[in-house]
């Protein structure tokens, strides 16, 4: 470390969910945590949107609580992570214009297709690492720019969430460098790129400077240090992609290593030396200079078991887990679609399903079929990121997910390998902690904060499920090939 005496870190996470906001001390670990509910709003089918204002009141009231928590301590600085590329309309004073709309949000389905007719799709997934899809910006912005015509107009800059909540505390306009990459809007080696752009009337004009994770891009103002109680001048730091610091700060830095993220989407990430592109996932930059992360992801995982224990009206998840536990594996199958789908399908018009169903089954048959479902869905992204001859040897999970035991075990069973976990990992929000203390003169590199990182128990595969599973996904499979017809004209009625 450079500092002799460094200062606390705040690591925030801006879920799909939930903020989560955490303390750490550079030399024991993490401090201190805390949460604050997000509500997710869908208004129409496929939409996923989210209120910033909620956020934000969320955000300064958990730096606040982890003000009294620091005590006389200092702030060294405080980052952000969230989902991306979640998209945020900012006027000229950089107050939203509307609902934050959501990555695994799927609204622009015809301008993807309208855009993607006249766009050379090889030469984007070349620039770009991927292609155009229902998680890119550009559609998105062509859908705001005809359905909200006067917020398209009163608007000066596209921001993503965790970046925007820099500026709310005081920081410069900027976007994160993985925010920028999986946009689409921009090349891997962060320009502008204007095939995209200029594709959309308006577009170019609204992007911001991109800035590395890592980076100070402002301090605490005064007004942010009167609703927080944290030092005027405090350095802000930029974060990162969640799934990308969730992956870092879970120790993933050697080639094998690879995460599965049970968030309120389900994240797949493995460690490369090669930037691989490939249409059917995604593309990231590891912090540690020279790494890439390719990565799949699924648009529900966590947004989907909350929806059924909405739905289904369920207590608490402890005891059904318990109860499902019993339960026998995959008679029920659950297709996650509910969003639509990201990858490896890539496809909007998806709708979930649960099939094979009797009236002897109930709400817990239902519970356990969904996480089943997740975990094909990770298994499919699998495959896929194989296929690209990505190593997949040291598998790890991580996130809310990862505090059920039995979701833990369906995972390992469907995957056919062992899962290490990390202890007391708060996910994302501890590598936006550690990014906190990059420029702000805590740690010497990206390497060093590793040290803090503390491996749990290993999952093992049930040698009992694992066939079971194997047939299972089989059927899955089979199930959303033979159902992909008639959700897709369902979806477009």
């Amino acid at each position: 470390m450079r500092a002799e005496t460094p200062g606390l870190l705040i690591g925030i996470d801006i879920g799909t969910t939930g903020v989560k906001a955490i303390l750490v001390d550079p030399e024991r670990g993490m401090i201190a945590q805390t949460n604050r509910s997000n509500r997710l709003m869908s208004p129409q089918p496929g939409w996923a949107e989210a209120d910033p204002r909620q956020w934000a009141e969320n955000v300064d009231s958990a730096l606040s609580e982890l003000a009294g928590a620091a005590g006389s301590r200092s702030i060294a600085g405080i980052a952000t992570t969230g989902m991306v590329p979640a998209v945020l309309l900012v006027d000229a004073e950089g107050s939203p214009l509307r609902p934050a709309i959501l990555q695994n949000d799927a609204r622009a389905h015809a301008e993807v297709r309208e855009l993607a007719a006249g766009i050379d799709q090889e030469a984007l997934l070349a620039a770009t690492g991927s292609v155009l899809s229902q998680q890119s910006v550009a559609p998105k912005a062509l859908w705001l720019s005809r359905h909200e015509p006067e917020a398209w107009r009163r608007s000066a800059a596209i921001l993503g969430s965790y970046d925007w909540l820099l500026t709310h505390l005081g920081a410069a306009v900027h976007v994160e460098g993985n925010w920028a990459l999986e946009s689409g809007l921009f090349t891997v080696r962060g320009e502008e790129h204007a095939t995209v752009t200029k594709a959309v009337p308006g577009l170019s004009e609204r992007l911001v400077p991109v800035r590395s994770s890592g980076t100070i891009v402002g301090e605490l103002d005064a007004a942010a240090a009167g609703r927080t109680g944290i030092a005027v001048g405090t350095p802000l730091v930029v974060g990162g992609a969640d799934h990308v610091l969730s992956a870092y700060s879970a120790g993933l830095g050697d080639l094998g290593d690879w995460l599965v993220k049970l968030g309120g989407a389900g994240d797949i990430l493995a460690v490369s030396q090669e930037p691989v592109a490939d249409a059917r996932f995604f593309l990231d930059e590891h912090p540690l200079p020279g790494l890439w992360l390719p990565n799949g992801c699924m648009a529900t995982s966590g947004s989907l078991v909350r929806w059924v224990q909405s739905t289904l009206r369920i207590e608490g998840l402890a005891q059904m887990d318990e109860e499902a536990s019993r339960r026998t594996a995959a008679e029920v199958l659950c297709l996650p679609y509910f969003l639509g789908e990201k990858t490896p399908i890539n496809d909007p018009d998806l709708r979930g399903i649960f099939a094979g169903m009797h009236l002897g089954h109930d709400a817990v048959d239902l519970y356990r079929a969904a996480l089943e479902g997740i975990a094909f869905g990770f298994r499919h992204n699998a495959e896929v990121l194989r296929e690209r001859g990505v190593r997949l040897e040291h598998a790890t999970v991580t996130n809310g997910g990862a505090t059920s035991l039995l979701w833990k075990q369906i995972h390992a069973s469907v995957l056919g390998t062992p899962l290490d976990t990390v202890v007391d990992h708060p996910g994302a929000s501890l590598g936006a902690a550690f990014a906190a203390g990059q420029e702000a003169g805590v740690f010497e590199d990206w390497s060093e904060p590793l040290a803090l990182v503390r491996r749990g128990d290993t999952i093992d595969p049930d040698p009992d499920l694992v066939p079971r599973y194997d047939e299972a996904y089989g059927l899955w499979r089979e199930l959303a090939e033979v159902s992909g017809a008639t959700m897709r004209a369902l979806a477009r009625r």
